[in-house]
């Protein structure tokens, strides 16, 4: 049920240095070098128990993510590739994707990963977020602008190229007037013209969301800050597309920029219905029709992991569901529809039933006049900038 004879590996790293003011994402703050070391083990130990989930897929895109991969040392880093390689039997990949924080990328870091992993072209994903200092320390980032600034620079230096970088918009207002917004305004547009002035091919922007039990979403509750409203979320989105399309960057997933040849491999996989195996706990897999999920639990995957009767007892630390045919066909508007490539009637008829192609097609009809849908020459809908700010509520509703 997906394009091509491929897979990819995503390894969960659920270290952080400190929890951002805004992270939902499983992670545990904290430096403990022996932890470290028997997190790497365990994700070794999983990969072997799991070696037959992608029935023998060629493996093509890895994926550190967390959580803070660069927390973990370059030599814990390469191991891990390096027992990919041993289990899955790979010994080339169309992409290595390491995220990353600023201030970890030291040229020692640097150096240490390029010894560790030397057959593969790195891709560094890296969290900037913003290039303003004051929002950053709100934000609770580690990082400052300019240590943002130097680390990209730093990584060009040495030969890595392949960079995406994270951005953020839609920010807290702690202040309200006309002056505000419109330093609001060039606030944001200072941060996407340092990014282009980077030189850097990727670049991910993604609107903050406050999520419940978080630090942010107290200071919101508490009047420490202000939410956006819609209006200037919008005026934010619209920037944000003028400045990088205006620079040569193509807008090839709702939140995903780059110049041509350089999207990324990986997510692009993953946005296509291609298998993936997750690895660590919290870590989500998908096969064409099943999908498993990890406890976000790093005590507990250790524990088990580490001992004896880990294969009895893996059960006891994953949980999953085979996805029935409403399943997949929702996930394929949802996963679809988020990219430039859009959705295909004809596809939905083969994959789906002509019953699903007709209720898409009839619900499809309302955003097409309104266009918030628009139909390429080929015949597949694709959002449009009015339809991307509202993706939630057209994909919703082209659900079955």
């Amino acid at each position: 049920m997906y394009l091509c004879s491929m897979a990819g590996i995503y390894v969960h790293i659920p270290f952080c240095k400190k929890r951002c003011r805004y992270c939902d994402f499983y992670s545990t703050a904290g430096n403990n070098t022996a932890i470290r070391e028997s997190y790497a083990k365990a994700v070794c130990w999983e990969m072997e128990l799991r070696r037959e989930f992608l029935q023998d897929e060629a493996i093509k895109t890895m994926y550190f993510g967390g959580g803070t991969p660069s927390q973990l040392s370059a030599a814990l880093l390469g191991r891990i590739v390096r027992k990919a390689e041993e289990v899955f039997g790979f010994d080339t990949l169309d992409e290595l994707t390491i995220e990353a924080n600023p201030d970890d990328l030291s040229q020692e870091w640097i150096d240490g990963l390029k010894e560790a992993i030397p057959q593969y072209q790195l891709r560094i994903s890296m969290g900037i977020q913003t290039f303003d200092d004051a929002l950053l320390c709100l934000l609770g980032r580690r990082h400052t602008a300019q240590q943002a600034i130097d680390a990209v620079h730093r990584l060009q230096d040495n030969g890595i190229t392949e960079i995406s970088i994270d951005l953020m918009y839609g920010l807290p207002r702690v202040e309200e007037s006309n002056e505000a917004n419109k330093t609001y305004l060039e606030g944001w547009q200072n941060d996407l013209d340092k990014a282009v002035s980077l030189g850097v091919p990727h670049i991910s922007a993604y609107h903050l969301s406050y999520e419940e039990g978080t630090p942010l979403s107290r200071m919101r509750e508490q009047g420490e800050v202000r939410e956006v409203n819609e209006e200037e979320s919008l005026a934010c989105f619209k920037l944000l597309r003028h400045t990088l399309l205006g620079a040569g960057y193509r807008h090839y997933e709702i939140s995903n920029f780059a110049l041509p040849g350089h999207e990324a491999r990986h997510n692009s996989s993953n946005w296509s219905g291609i298998p993936y195996l997750g690895l660590g706990p919290g870590a989500h897999s998908f096969d064409g029709m099943h999908r498993t999920w990890n406890h976000p639990n790093l005590i507990r995957y250790l524990e088990v992991l580490g001992s004896k009767e880990f294969i009895e007892n893996f059960g006891t630390i994953s949980s999953g569901e085979t996805l029935s045919d409403e399943d997949r066909y929702n996930e394929y508007i949802m996963t679809r529809l988020r990219t430039a490539h859009g959705i295909s009637p004809e596809e939905i008829a083969t994959r789906f039933g002509n019953e699903r192609e007709r209720h898409c097609r009839l619900r499809a009809q309302t955003y097409l006049n309104s266009h918030r849908l628009s139909r390429t020459a080929d015949g597949r809908w694709v959002l449009t900038e009015e339809g991307i700010f509202v993706s939630d509520a057209i994909i919703a509703d082209l659900f079955c």
